[in-house]
């Protein structure tokens, strides 16, 4: 049992890292403006979130995880699209904030409109040579919620 779960985890991680590499972002500006221009209908299905190219493995593994443990027929921990703060819409007149550098991390701001006005936070990551999506927050919403929390919490 142990090599068939070690195996699944190695195809797993392939399939993250495969992802991962589909492009490379230089800066966080361009990571962020890649991933609000970004249109999830033409999105694969190689990850467990259309916008797995523009997450960290962290984060994609939690999203997995979460996909995982979620029984069938039943919706897990993320029932929205967190880059859009809602479940319908688009993102118009994005404003990408200038990012905190932190050695391999960043952290920054995104606001627009979807119906209103919108402000998320954003956690970056260097990795396999360019910046990836850590982590999104709303802190302003009548609900604050942090992506990687609200996964935390079914695991």
């Amino acid at each position: 049992m142990r090599l068939s779960t070690l195996i699944l985890g190695l195809a797993l991680s392939a399939l993250i890292a495969s992802s991962g590499f589909a492009a490379t972002y230089k800066t966080p500006e361009a990571l962020l403006d890649a991933l609000y221009s970004f249109d999830t209908d033409k999105a694969g299905d190689d990850g467990p979130s259309p916008y797995s190219a523009f997450f960290s493995d962290h984060l994609n593994e939690m999203l997995q995880a979460d996909i995982d443990n979620t029984p069938d027929g039943e919706v897990g921990a993320i029932d929205f699209d967190p880059v859009i703060a809602g479940q319908d819409g688009k993102a118009s007149n994005v404003e990408i904030g200038k990012p905190i550098l932190l050695d391999d991390r960043a952290e920054l701001e995104v606001q627009f409109r979807n119906g209103q006005v919108v402000t998320l936070y954003y956690t970056l990551v260097k990795e396999h040579g360019g910046w990836k999506v850590e982590d999104i927050a709303d802190q302003q919403g009548e609900q604050p919620w942090s992506l990687s929390a609200l996964l935390s919490e079914t695991q």
